[in-house]
């Protein structure tokens, strides 16, 4: 029979690695203390969301304590906290690519800096290294009210192209503003959308038109839009959102040319929606104007007062 002797130096690693996977193998599942928590914003059509860790005070001191000044904090507890954009956004004023960003901070009594990170999964700000920035910007903190017992991120000033991304815990507030190109993006994704089945309906080619009309932008792409969907179902709605572009492209003469031939197949609802839609664009003189032929209809087809409608450009 074979008998293997491991010298003393060789039977402690095995021991100890032993007892490595035995710990291993008997960690438990237990719930944090500083408790997960994740907080999502959409901006127009771009989603943000944070994931972060929510450290409690517990009755002790946290700025200039326990988070101290002039050192890089993991902005919550245990894994890196994180942030990410669905689009390319501005923080501060500052570009930064669409992804998912570690969120670390620089907290002074003045003054903090808020770092971006292309390292997301880090534990903490223990590896945090600053060759690794997408970005840093430079905020002032605030007073807050009411005492935060726990850390907690929160989306503030909501408008509708930018938010203040806000870390509140203790008696501190530190915002950052994050905005959006809401008009480069949206058209991003009507040309992806214009791609798939939206391109066979007279509804999706029309309302990207009418996207680009009400911002005045990419108007001669906007017109391509119209004609499409006038191809698809020649109707009211497009040939004056036609003759609309038309006109904004000095264009004068082809916008009468199809703003007589709306007239010739609309219904009194649809120059009365019409109409409001203009009330609603502050182009008053335009909306009288739709009116005679309005009631000239209406008396002609007998029909009752149509109720006020809203397109979805007039929501906008």
């Amino acid at each position: 029979m074979n008998t293997i002797t491991l010298q003393p130096f060789a039977l402690y690693i095995a021991i100890l690695g032993l007892g490595g996977t035995l710990a291993a193998q008997n960690d438990l599942n237990l719930p944090d203390v500083s408790q997960a928590a994740a907080v999502k914003q959409q901006i127009a059509l771009t989603d943000i969301t944070i994931k972060y860790h929510r450290p409690l005070v517990n009755g002790r001191k946290i700025w200039g304590g326990l988070v101290p000044y002039g050192k890089v904090w993991r902005a919550g507890a245990n894994e890196n906290t994180t942030i990410d954009f669905s689009d390319a956004v501005s923080v501060e004023g500052k570009p930064l690519a669409k992804g998912t960003y570690g969120l670390h901070m620089i907290p002074n009594p003045d003054s903090w800096t808020i770092i971006f990170s292309k390292t997301n999964t880090a534990w903490g700000s223990y590896s945090y290294d600053q060759k690794e920035d997408a970005l840093r910007v430079d905020v002032k903190p605030r007073p807050l009210a009411e005492n935060k017992e726990a850390l907690e991120f929160d989306f503030e000033d909501l408008k509708p192209t930018s938010a203040a991304v806000t870390l509140k815990w203790e008696k501190v507030g530190v915002p950052f503003t994050v905005s959006i190109n809401d008009a480069d993006q949206t058209l991003e994704n009507i040309r992806a959308q214009l791609k798939g089945r939206g391109q066979f309906t007279w509804q999706a080619l029309d309302e990207g038109a009418q996207f680009c009309l009400t911002r005045k932008i990419n108007l001669d792409e906007a017109l391509g839009w119209a004609d499409a969907s006038i191809q698809n179902e020649e109707r009211f709605d497009n040939l004056s959102t036609k003759a609309d572009i038309l006109k904004a492209l000095n264009r004068p003469d082809e916008a009468k040319t199809a703003w007589n031939h709306a007239l010739e197949i609309a219904k009194a609802p649809q120059l009365y929606t019409y109409g409001r839609q203009l009330q609603n664009q502050k182009r008053g003189a335009e909306a009288k104007a739709i009116l005679p032929a309005r009631q000239m209809m209406r008396s002609r087809h007998k029909l009752p007062l149509p109720q006020m409608r809203r397109s979805k450009a007039s929501r906008r």
